[in-house]
Protein backbone atom coordinates (compact mmCIF):
# COMPACT_ATOMS: atom_id res chain seq x y z
CA UNK A 1 0.00 0.00 0.00
CA UNK A 2 1.26 3.52 -0.44
CA UNK A 3 1.68 5.81 1.47
CA UNK A 4 -0.43 9.35 1.05
CA UNK A 5 1.56 12.56 0.36
CA UNK A 6 1.80 15.21 3.04
CA UNK A 7 0.70 18.51 2.88
CA UNK A 8 2.15 21.43 4.42
CA UNK A 9 0.18 24.68 4.35
CA UNK A 10 0.43 28.61 5.45
CA UNK A 11 -2.09 30.59 6.61
CA UNK A 12 -3.15 33.51 7.87
CA UNK A 13 -6.95 33.77 9.34
CA UNK A 14 -8.45 37.08 10.19
CA UNK A 15 -11.40 38.68 11.39
CA UNK A 16 -11.71 38.53 15.62
CA UNK A 17 -9.21 35.98 16.30
CA UNK A 18 -7.19 37.10 19.03
CA UNK A 19 -8.42 37.08 22.36
CA UNK A 20 -10.83 34.43 21.71
CA UNK A 21 -9.15 31.22 22.81
CA UNK A 22 -8.59 31.15 18.51
CA UNK A 23 -4.64 29.52 19.05
CA UNK A 24 -5.71 27.23 21.63
CA UNK A 25 -8.95 26.26 19.75
CA UNK A 26 -6.22 25.62 16.63
CA UNK A 27 -3.79 23.57 18.48
CA UNK A 28 -6.48 21.36 20.38
CA UNK A 29 -8.29 20.49 16.88
CA UNK A 30 -4.67 20.52 14.90
CA UNK A 31 -3.65 17.96 17.52
CA UNK A 32 -7.19 15.97 17.17
CA UNK A 33 -6.78 15.83 13.39
CA UNK A 34 -3.02 14.18 13.93
CA UNK A 35 -1.57 17.79 12.14
CA UNK A 36 2.01 18.86 12.84
CA UNK A 37 2.56 22.78 12.99
CA UNK A 38 2.33 25.93 14.99
CA UNK A 39 -0.25 28.91 15.02
CA UNK A 40 0.38 32.47 16.55
CA UNK A 41 -0.82 36.21 16.46
CA UNK A 42 0.18 38.38 14.70
CA UNK A 43 0.70 41.98 15.39
CA UNK A 44 -1.89 43.27 12.74
CA UNK A 45 -4.37 41.29 14.70
CA UNK A 46 -4.56 38.12 12.31
CA UNK A 47 -3.87 34.97 13.17
CA UNK A 48 -0.94 32.85 11.15
CA UNK A 49 -0.39 29.24 11.34
CA UNK A 50 1.68 26.30 9.73
CA UNK A 51 -0.57 22.87 9.35
CA UNK A 52 0.99 19.70 7.84
CA UNK A 53 -0.63 16.07 7.56
CA UNK A 54 -2.54 13.68 5.05
CA UNK A 55 -3.77 15.90 2.40
CA UNK A 56 -7.77 14.97 3.67
CA UNK A 57 -7.25 16.17 7.21
CA UNK A 58 -5.20 19.42 6.35
CA UNK A 59 -8.17 20.82 4.41
CA UNK A 60 -10.49 19.48 7.12
CA UNK A 61 -8.30 21.90 9.20
CA UNK A 62 -9.08 24.56 6.89
CA UNK A 63 -12.69 23.87 7.15
CA UNK A 64 -13.06 24.38 10.53
CA UNK A 65 -10.37 27.23 10.65
CA UNK A 66 -13.42 29.46 8.79
CA UNK A 67 -15.29 28.81 11.97
CA UNK A 68 -12.64 28.99 14.77
CA UNK A 69 -14.42 28.77 18.02
CA UNK A 70 -17.18 30.01 19.56
CA UNK A 71 -16.21 33.61 20.29
CA UNK A 72 -14.38 34.04 17.16
CA UNK A 73 -15.57 35.64 13.78
CA UNK A 74 -13.81 34.87 10.98
CA UNK A 75 -14.27 36.85 8.14
CA UNK A 76 -10.82 34.89 5.90
CA UNK A 77 -9.01 32.03 5.55
CA UNK A 78 -6.18 32.74 3.54
CA UNK A 79 -4.06 30.03 2.32
CA UNK A 80 -0.40 32.65 1.76
CA UNK A 81 2.07 29.24 1.41
CA UNK A 82 2.25 25.79 0.09
CA UNK A 83 4.75 23.42 0.58
CA UNK A 84 8.30 23.27 2.48
CA UNK A 85 9.19 21.07 5.20
CA UNK A 86 6.61 19.53 7.43
CA UNK A 87 7.59 20.74 11.11
CA UNK A 88 6.94 18.03 14.01
CA UNK A 89 4.44 18.11 16.35
CA UNK A 90 2.02 21.10 16.70
CA UNK A 91 2.73 24.45 18.76
CA UNK A 92 1.94 27.73 19.93
CA UNK A 93 4.51 30.13 18.99
CA UNK A 94 4.66 33.64 20.90
CA UNK A 95 3.25 36.25 18.67
CA UNK A 96 5.51 37.57 15.35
Amino acid sequence: MATQAVKTVTVRIEGRVQGVYYRAWAEQTARRLDLDGWVRNRRDGTVEAVFSGLPSQVDTMLRRCAGGPPDARVTNVVVTDEGGAPPSGFQVLPTH
